[in-house]
């Protein structure tokens, strides 16, 4: 087995796990996990979970006998938080503590930055963070989708080293050993690209909704940001001793990088792009080699419908070359798309910066 270290590692745990069969909470494969967060924090480590299972743990108290519509669904998120949060806290003698979150509230800094400081602070008071996404308000367009890219939203907010993303599954495969009897298990990945994608296969159970894909997704997120992320399977109590041990029983996806600071991570993984920016080379030239902020005078094309402070994507010749936050709305730049600073007040009648997006504000590819 590989080794690993760590000091603050987020744990994803699936529906198969806390609800096995569908439609309760379940401690059947969730006592070693248990033992394994006590003993870590014991020996000094922080620990936050990532949990699904409220929908499911709320699915028996809602009966319908159709297929569930959205306010269905939402109805047994909001009876099943509760009882998936008891379900948890029976485990422990130290306080848990709920965090619902949807995409919207990390898409926008200032509750990123206070999901951030809320975070330290339960973790600073000896509680036990319990992130899940917030199934009673979110709808498509505020969710994130599944809880192994949440999980890797968490590690980066929470500025983690570490993911461990507990599956029904030893890790990540030659194939898919349900149907492959030939299958080995891959131990370690030190670069994630299009072979590593053409090994997920779908979804494994009928419960969850993330398969390996969504995992592969998740430590593609981490590991490009310093955050080493694991796949192992929760349902083996061996698995959670190992790891006390610093043994990985599974696959290994070892950090690419340094960890970036927390808005370049905010900026690069969270922020959905609103609109596009077309800039010429001598643009292009200047925000890469000489790390300037993009001026007006270097646009050449403006697409998208987006609002002042909204992200954009910065390209040159078909090629994304960065990403911002732009100060003027799609509408204004276009006007003043190819000008000079100095010309910004007299075409809209106000200037609010001197340039299109500012280099703090800017994430380089």
């Amino acid at each position: 087995m590989n080794r690993f270290s760590w000091q603050r590692a987020v744990i994803k745990v699936g529906s198969a796990l806390i609800a096995p069969e569908g439609n309760e909470c379940s401690g059947r494969y969730l006592l070693s996990l248990a033992r394994f967060i006590t003993a870590s924090r014991e020996a000094g480590k922080d620990v936050i979970l990532v949990s699904s299972g409220s929908v499911a743990a709320g699915r028996s108290k809602v009966k319908v006998r159709h297929n569930a519509s959205i306010a269905e669904k939402q109805a047994m998120a909001a009876i099943g938080q509760n009882l998936m949060m008891a379900n948890w806290q029976r485990f422990f003698d130290f306080p848990c503590a709920q965090v619902l979150l949807t995409a919207d509230d990390l898409r926008d800094r200032t509750r990123y930055v206070n999901i951030k400081n809320t975070l330290r602070e339960i973790l600073n008071h000896n509680a036990l963070p319990i992130v899940n996404e917030n199934d009673t308000v979110a709808v498509n367009e505020l969710k994130v989708g599944d809880n192994d890219n949440l999980g890797a939203y968490t590690a980066l907010v929470a500025q983690a080293d570490t993911l461990i993303i507990c599956s029904d599954i030893d890790g990540l495969f030659t194939a898919d050993p349900r149907k492959d009897p030939t299958a080995t298990l891959i131990p370690q990945v030190d670069k994630i690209d299009s072979t590593i994608y053409r090994l997920a296969g779908g979804a494994g159970t009928s419960v969850g909704t993330g398969g390996m894909r969504t995992k592969i997704e998740a430590a593609e997120k981490c590991t490009s940001s310093g955050i080493q992320t694991l796949i192992v399977n929760g349902r083996k109590g061996e698995t959670f001793d190992a790891l006390l041990e610093g043994k990985v029983p599974g696959t290994l996806f070892t950090a690419s990088s340094s960890p970036a600071s927390a808005r370049r991570l905010w900026l690069t993984h969270t922020l959905k792009t609103a609109g596009q920016i077309e800039v010429d080379n001598g643009a292009k030239q200047a925000l890469v080699a000489k790390g300037a902020s993009l001026l007006p005078s270097g646009i050449i094309n403006v697409t998208g419908h987006f609002e002042q402070g909204d992200a954009v994507e910065v390209m040159c010749e078909g090629v994304i070359i960065a990403k911002g936050l732009c100060l003027y709305n799609a509408k204004d730049l276009t006007f003043i798309k190819g000008k000079k600073s100095k010309d910004i007040a007299s075409v809209l009648g106000y200037e609010t910066s001197d340039v299109a997006i500012h280099r703090d504000d800017m994430v380089l590819y």
